[in-house]
């Protein structure tokens, strides 16, 4: 890993949502992003839902109980959380706020619900990316053929697939997914602009004064 990584930058960090109904790519383009951006970690939330077969505690989720999890709403802990498929998750404040003093960029894998909760505090950071599936019926054959989801599963995912894409109109930027290799460069375009915005730049006021000089 590049030692630099761990410096700060001169720049504010982002904060980056993607969202999408289950089978649309977001698990496998946030997997792309993280593999060939070393300035974008991913938030790890905490969770009540029980750790599946080959998960990591810390790595892939904070596998907490309901008890802690309400321990931790009531300390206000939580930059945002949300009831998703019958359990709990929340995004945990320190490493929010860490990763902005240093520049990286944080991406997050929640739903329309944690995004609306992350604006009032963090509006002026936040990045909101929706990606839409071609059709419902792609949507429902992805799920089909990664092989992950019992049939009952897979139908409760697309009830609340149309839920969940209702909310499109409240995302800054939507993705229609026609094709992994191009949403996935859309999606690495979308935060390239976002970082060279001048309001993220904070060492161009020094940097203009000394280009130009004093005489200016």
């Amino acid at each position: 890993m590049d030692p630099s990584n761990d410096q700060p930058r001169q720049r504010r960090g982002l904060l980056i949502v993607l969202s999408s109904p289950s089978g649309a790519g977001k698990s496998t383009i946030s997997r792309l992003l993280l593999e060939t951006d070393s300035e974008v970690t991913m938030s790890v939330s905490a969770t009540t839902r029980p750790r599946r077969s080959g998960e990591v505690d810390g790595i892939d989720y904070h596998f907490v109980d309901d008890s802690e999890f309400d321990r931790m709403i009531e300390a206000g802990e939580f930059v945002e959380w949300a009831h998703v498929f019958g359990y709990r998750y929340g995004t945990p404040k320190p490493p929010v706020k860490q990763a902005l003093r240093r520049g990286r960029d944080i991406l997050f894998d929640i739903d329309w619900q944690g995004a609306r909760q992350l604006e009032p505090d963090f509006g002026e950071h936040l990045v909101t990316i929706f990606l839409l599936p071609p059709t419902m019926a792609e949507l429902e054959h992805r799920l089909h053929t990664r092989g992950t989801d019992s049939e009952a599963v897979i139908a409760d995912r697309m009830r609340r697939a149309a839920d969940e894409i209702d909310h499109w109109a409240e995302y800054e930027y939507v993705l229609v997914n026609h094709d992994m290799d191009e949403c996935v460069a859309q999606v690495r375009a979308i935060v390239a602009a976002e970082r060279s915005k001048r309001v993220r730049q904070t060492g161009l006021v020094e940097f203009v004064r000394d280009l130009i000089g004093p005489q200016h």
